[in-house]
């Protein structure tokens, strides 16, 4: 009987917003793949039908995801986490290599990505282990052990190499700061973000008179009746100009070529239209084209030409671009906006910790997604490589997308039900 109140009292909202992004992808991957050399609609060699194939093993998990006890996904959180950390590990020795990176497991003609479950993963073990720990994150021992929960799988996809889905785990981050973590550690991050790209952008003697004028801009503004300690300016601008002389260095010497091309090109200090910065270069024109309404479903010349490779994948907003304008475009963007705050509010009336961080992770996610794809195709963002969540071409990251946000439909009825 309770599990068909939790069932009856699921969050219709979150579940409108998933299935109105699920269409808007499938209608613009039809108009981004159709052919016209297909053999009938019903061919799974045609990558608008397989997603639909996709879409309906969807819908038969969201059913299992719903039927199952909302208990069962704490209880065995770390359990289902070893398990996700085990399948990452597994890639090393008998993942499939495609397009230069071993990220899947190959069953015949189909392939499973491990790192699109893993986040899912990942949100369960650190809402367990903040759960447990009934703690509000101000211990060092605490912040260290949830950092290892987050950074093991991000270290495990790194090498395969798939830099762009390790990325992702930083979103973690802000769940860990709504339940007291330090902002100093978000503040760090962001200034390590600024310095590395400031140093790329302008080079290193200017990013060091950037750091030196506004250390003094702000040891003015802090110096009327209050003590300054130096000592802490010091180690501060010591520390910054340190980092400032390693980004050369971490550039040329860690990142790929392909990277290094990439934030290159974003930075304006490279202009490759026809090499590494094609598909960036053919998404704005496609999306620009698209002006406020759209040139109409399957009337987008660029789509229609395939003129941006691969653009059912990481690149189908362009799709919604051109053929549906500004105004389609919003549209999606504004269902992300509403699904996302949607999520927080949840997260927010949870009487659980674990409910809490897991609700939060997952908008954390989804937001990540979001905002560095769109970024990535609109070329405001360096390429690297993750999908728009529900839109974007592909069963490992739709049911990743729908594994991840249904769990927390499931464990926000149950809190309705215990309210």
């Amino acid at each position: 009987m309770k599990d068909y109140k939790e069932n009856v009292q699921l969050d219709w909202w979150t579940i409108i917003f998933y299935f109105l992004l699920v269409s808007i992808g499938w209608v613009n991957i039809y108009s981004a793949s159709l052919s016209d050399t297909q053999h009938g609609f019903f061919d799974f060699n045609q990558i608008y039908f397989r997603q639909l194939v996709f879409i309906g093993l969807s819908l038969l998990l969201i059913i299992f995801i719903l039927a199952i006890d909302s208990r069962f996904y704490e209880r065995f959180s770390s359990i289902i986490y070893l398990v996700s950390l085990a399948s990452l590990l597994g890639l090393f020795v008998f993942g499939k290599n495609i397009n230069g990176a071993t990220s899947w497991y190959g069953f015949g003609s189909f392939g499973l990505q491990p790192s699109e479950f893993a986040k899912a993963a990942t949100a369960l073990a650190l809402g367990k282990y903040i759960s447990d720990i009934q703690t509000n994150m101000k211990e060092l021992k605490h912040q260290l052990r949830t950092f290892l929960i987050i950074a093991l799988p991000a270290l495990f996809i790194i090498p395969q190499p798939d830099p762009g889905s390790a990325l992702v785990y930083a979103a973690f981050v802000f769940p860990l700061y709504r339940e007291g973590l330090n902002y100093i550690f978000v503040l760090i991050g962001f200034i390590a973000a600024v310095l590395f790209v400031g140093t790329l952008f302008i080079g290193v003697p200017w990013m060091i008179l950037m750091i030196l004028l506004t250390t003094l801009v702000w040891i003015f503004y802090k110096r009327k009746g209050r003590r300054i300690h130096w000592m802490q300016y010091v180690i501060i601008v010591a520390t910054c100009i340190g980092f400032t002389f390693s980004v050369n260095y971490v550039f040329n010497s860690v990142f790929e070529q392909r990277h290094r091309d990439r934030f290159n090109i974003v930075l304006g200090k490279e202009v490759d239209e026809k090499g590494i910065g094609y598909n960036t270069n053919q998404s704005e024109i496609a999306i620009g084209s698209g002006s406020w309404t759209g040139k109409g479903w399957l009337q987008g010349t660029q789509t229609k030409g395939n003129f941006v490779p691969e653009q059912h994948t990481d690149y189908i907003f362009s799709t919604v671009g051109e053929e549906w304008g500004f105004l389609g475009s919003l549209t999606v963007v504004a269902l992300f906006v509403f699904l996302i705050i949607r999520l927080i509010v949840l997260a927010e009336r949870q009487k659980t910790i674990f409910g809490r961080v897991y609700g939060y992770s997952v908008a954390s996610i989804l937001f990540f997604h979001f905002f560095v794809n769109i970024g990535m195709v609109t070329g405001l963002l360096p390429t690297i490589g993750i999908p728009l969540p529900f839109i974007s071409y592909g069963g490992s990251s739709l049911w990743g997308f729908t594994i991840l946000l249904f769990i927390f439909v499931k464990l926000d009825a149950s809190n309705y039900i215990n309210r």
